[in-house]
Order: structure tokens, then C-alpha cells, then sequence
């Protein structure tokens, strides 16, 4: 039987008893299954006895959001200048912290990284007894061994306590990652009984919470798994089947009060988002205002998606990226040809409406919702039918920067994963980036005010996308902004299709570091997506 800690000075002494050094492990898509409460009260018994110190933590994803857990945590640590608590990181994720990615900018402690996907599947080779991961997920990339390795600063360069190595099985190269076995887990669940039995009915994903649990119990040293929830319930009133964490995989449970068990980082409770109500068909109307850069790039990348669910002649199981590409879902549903489409987000849920911004992770109405690692299997495996994704940086060669640039370091998240195996790609993004002005008049793009940095360049900062293994496997490649539309090819980045009145010498190639290769027939873009109302998406997979 578990021992359940009612009180904060319960939860206080316990903490206590863990020893500096130990590897912490955190749930935490955001902050869905965030387990806020044990996670600051861990840092709280720091601040007042200098103790546990010098942690690993390591985390599924990043369990914060703008003020809240390892943010709130972090943001501390700079204003006291203390970095003591905080031994090192092992993190996919750091976007939602500024202030994390500033320690870690600053080698404050060693920090390491890798998809969410290899985070997850980790974790349960580690539950397993098995030494490491095996992973095909990227290579020819930041997170290559023979690039950076996935350190994000000169510390882990040095330190090197996650490691990754090149391996050759049966002519294939592969990656090994190897990580420190966590000591403590810190996980979330809704409801305990007496027993420890742990049920997720309120949260919006259930993540890797389980994976968590087995990979610390795992031998040869057994930890220790904190869980927190919001109520408890007599032994036997769970139904098995809701139970996600069997009590014996749990040694303490923490009753969190209210505020520590949002789903997400602006929502409370939405029984939308957990299931607990299905809501009927949305009906989204033409939204007001003028149309934007932003909608110019989705409608194009919508139109992309038909030609997807056209050619495999139905519907389709897609992923949609943070920025830009998360909000097509929305567009999707005004043109009535949502069912045509899945989402999938990275935690787990399947259909509905994908929320993004801090709420990424999530859905309104989801048919399903599935284990985060399981998730994952999806996308590396090519079972999804495409992907849209964000991107910050392309190069001659096809390459995708999404995220990393020097002085930010948000880590690449579920990106490596998702667009290393989706057979369907679409990058989606703006052409340029800094203060740029552009209206959409009369059926047409004007720049009144051209953006100050390039996004087309000879060479990317880092690499997490190899442009050369997409063609090598002859996958579906197109890059879509609000001015040119470019596909991957054998010869490189074509430029296949422009916005009406737009110039390509000085508008695209005057604005890029390298020149792509200009068929003769370079199309106009479709004339309906820079004017109001809808596109025509269902007659475009109907006729």
C-alpha cells in the first residue's frame, strides 16, 4: 500500500529523504499530467535546506508553461543565482521556458535532448532491462552522434551522461542512446484508491505517465514514484480498466490542491478535452477580418493536404505542427472536409479540433486517445499519411531547421520524429522573417515592408530535417509560404508555383542565399486563396 501524504509537511519530510544526485523523472506534456505540486515542492525543500541537490531531471516532453512548473522553477534560479537544485536536464523541449533555455544558453548545468518519441521509447527500453534505445530517428541531424549529438551546450559536450553512438546492423545505421536510470518519478493521474490504483479520467492525455512508472521500478535499482491526483477513492471503486498505474508501481501519493491540476496551460477543466462529453460536429464560420499572411500559408498548405487524401483515395491520418500548421484543423472544419483528415497530436489524442499555443497537446473532441509512446510509433514507423510542419530555416539541399538558432534553444520536440517518417510532408511558414509588412488586396500579395532576415539559406543552422534521405526514400516533399510554393527534388529545391502579384527575381530569388531551379512553368497559386470565403477544398478531392 502506497502511503498517502494529506498534508504539505508530510510531502516535506519525504522529499527530504531523497539523495543529491538523484535522476528525477517528470511527466509532463505542458502542462497536461504536469505534476506541479511535487515538482515545486522538491525545489521549495531546496530553497530551505540546500536539499535534494544537483539533480538529473529528465521529462517526457517539458512539464511547465509560461509561469508555471520547471518555468516557475527556473525562473528562481535566476533571480537567486542559484543553479544548485538542478544538476543537469535531459528534456525534447524547452519552448515553453525562456527562462530554462536562458540557464541552459548560459551552461548553468548540462543539458541534453532528443525527439520526444526517442525520450518515451527510451524510457520503456529502460523498463524493459535493456541497455539503451535503438533508433532511427535523427540521423543526418543535430541529433546525430556525428554532429552535436543532441548536446545543447559546452557542459553536456564535456559531461556527456546521455550518449549516442553510431551503430551498423545488417548495413543499416542506426543511433544508441543511453541515458541514467531514473531514481524518483514524479507522475500525475486523477483519482487514487487506498490501494494506489491510479485512474487519468480528468486529464486530457495520459502521455507516458505508465512508461514513467516502469522505467523507475525497473531493477536493478528500484526507485521511488510519487503521483499526484486530486482525490481519493475506497479500493475497489475504480473500474481495472480505468485503473493506468497499478498501486504496487506506486510508493507515495500527493492530493495536489485545485490549481496545481489544469489540463493545459489556460484551461481548467473542459470535459471536451478528456472525454468525459462528446460534442456535437463543430460548425465554424468564415472568420472576420482581413485576410493574413498566416491564413494565406494555411488555405495553400489545405490545398496540399486535398491533393494527399486525393491520391490515397480517402481519408487520411495526419499531424500538424506548434505555429502555423496547428490551426488548419480550424480551416478544415469551415470547408467541411475535416473528415477527410485525422488529426493526431503528439500526446496521444486522435480527431476533434487540435488545440495549440500552450494548450498544444490536447483536443476538443478527440474519438480516441492513445499512450504518448504508442503515438509515437505512428510517426516513425510511416503509418500517418502526411505531416505539416513549421519551419525557421531551409536550405539548398532540402534541410529544415524548425526551432534552433544561436541563443535559442527551444529543443526539436516531436519534430525529428514526425518528419522523418511521415511519407506526406508539407513545411509551412513565411518566406521571410523580422518586421515584415504584407497586405492581401484586390486578389493579390503586396510588400509594402520586406522582412529583415532570410529563411532560404545556403546552409541551415542545424539540421532536423535531411532534405538528401527524404529524396533517397522518395518522399513527398513541399515547402508552402505566402509567396512561393517549392517542392524537394533529385536537382534540389524547385520553385514550382508564386502569389499573384509577386516578382520572382526580386521578390524570391532576390530574398534567398542560394537560387533554386525555375522550370518554365512556374504556376500561379490558386487565386481563391487570397480572397475571401472558402477555397473549395470538397470539390477539390470530389470532381
Amino acid at each position: 500500500m502506497p502511503a498517502i501524504l494529506l498534508k504539505e509537511n508530510e510531502l516535506q519530510r519525504i522529499i527530504r529523504k531523497i539523495p543529491d544526485g538523484s535522476t528525477v523523472i517528470v511527466s509532463g506534456f505542458n502542462v497536461s499530467t504536469a505534476p506541479e505540486y511535487i515538482l515545486l515542492a522538491l525545489y521549495e525543500s531546496y530553497e530551505k535546506t540546500g536539499h535534494p541537490r544537483d539533480l538529473f531531471i529528465e521529462s517526457d516532453s517539458l512539464p511547465a508553461s509560461t509561469g508555471r512548473g520547471m518555468d516557475l522553477i527556473s525562473s528562481g534560479i535566476l533571480e537567486t543565482s542559484d543553479a544548485g537544485f538542478i544538476g543537469g536536464i535531459f528534456m525534447p523541449f524547452l519552448g515553453w521556458s525562456k527562462s530554462l533555455q536562458r540557464l541552459v544558453e548560459d551552461n548553468a548545468f548540462p543539458a541534453y535532448t532528443c525527439s520526444i518519441g526517442t525520450m518515451a521509447h527510451l524510457l520503456r527500453e529502460m523498463s524493459g532491462g535493456r541497455p539503451g534505445l535503438l533508433t532511427k530517428v535523427g540521423l543526418g541531424t543535430f541529433l546525430d552522434p556525428r554532429y552535436d549529438g543532441g548536446f545543447l551546450n559546452e557542459k553536456a559536450r564535456s559531461e556527456r551522461r546521455v550518449k549516442s553512438e553510431l551503430v551498423t546492423i545488417k548495413g543499416e545505421e542506426l543511433i544508441f542512446i543511453t541515458a541514467p536510470k531514473p531514481d524518483i518519478g514524479l507522475i500525475r493521474g486523477t483519482t487514487s484508491d487506498e490501494m494506489g490504483n491510479i485512474s487519468m479520467e480528468k486529464e486530457g492525455i495520459y502521455g507516458t505517465v505508465f512508461t514513467i512508472a516502469q522505467s523507475v521500478k525497473a531493477r536493478p535499482n528500484r526507485g521511488k514514484v510519487f503521483c499526484q491526483v486530486e482525490r481519493i477513492a475506497r479500493t475497489g471503486t475504480i473500474n481495472p480498466k480505468a485503473v493506468h498505474v497499478p498501486g504496487p508501481l506506486v510508493d507515495y501519493v500527493v492530493i495536489a490542491p485545485q490549481k496545481y491540476t489544469w489540463q493545459t496551460g489556460s484551461i481548467e477543466f473542459d470535459p471536451r478535452i478528456s472525454g468525459g462529453i462528446i460534442p456535437p460536429e463543430l460548425r465554424i464560420s468564415e472568420p472576420d477580418g482581413d485576410l493574413t499572411v498566416r491564413s494565406i500559408i494555411q488555405r495553400r498548405a489545405a490545398i496540399e493536404m486535398m491533393r494527399c487524401v486525393k491520391n490515397n483515395g480517402g481519408p487520411v491520418l495526419a499531424n500538424y505542427g506548434v505555429g502555423i500548421p496547428s490551426e488548419i484543423p480550424y480551416l478544415l472544419e469551415r470547408e467541411r472536409v475535416s473528415d477527410n483528415v485525422y488529426a493526431t497530436v503528439e500526446a496521444g489524442p486522435w480527431g476533434g479540433l487540435p488545440l495549440s499555443g500552450e494548450d498544444f497537446g490536447v483536443s476538443i473532441g478527440p474519438f480516441a486517445i492513445i499512450p504518448l509512446p504508442d503515438q509515437f510509433n505512428l510517426y516513425e514507423g510511416g503509418i500517418i499519411d502526411l505531416a505539416v510542419l513549421g519551419f525557421m530555416q531551409v536550405d539548398s539541399h532540402g534541410n529544415v531547421n524548425p526551432s534552433l538558432l544561436p541563443g535559442r534553444t527551444p529543443g526539436p520536440g516531436g519534430f525529428p520524429a514526425i518528419a522523418s517518417g511521415s511519407p506526406f510532408t508539407i513545411f509551412a511558414g513565411t518566406f521571410m522573417a523580422g518586421g515584415f509588412d504584407i497586405q492581401i488586396t484586390d486578389g493579390r500579395l503586396r510588400i509594402v515592408k520586406e522582412g529583415t532576415t532570410m529563411k532560404f539559406v545556403n546552409d541551415v543552422y542545424k539540421v532536423l530535417f535531411r532534405g538528401e534521405y527524404a529524396v533517397r526514400d522518395k518522399r513527398d516533399i513541399t515547402y508552402i509560404t505566402e509567396r512561393a510554393v517549392f517542392r524537394l527534388t533529385p536537382r534540389g529545391i524547385s520553385l514550382e508555383e508564386v502569389a499573384p502579384g509577386i516578382d520572382i527575381d526580386r521578390d524570391i530569388i532576390g530574398n534567398m542565399e542560394f537560387k533554386p531551379v525555375v522550370p518554365d512553368n512556374v504556376r500561379i497559386m490558386n487565386q481563391k486563396i487570397f480572397n475571401r470565403g472558402k477555397i473549395g477544398l470538397r470539390q477539390m478531392i470530389t470532381k
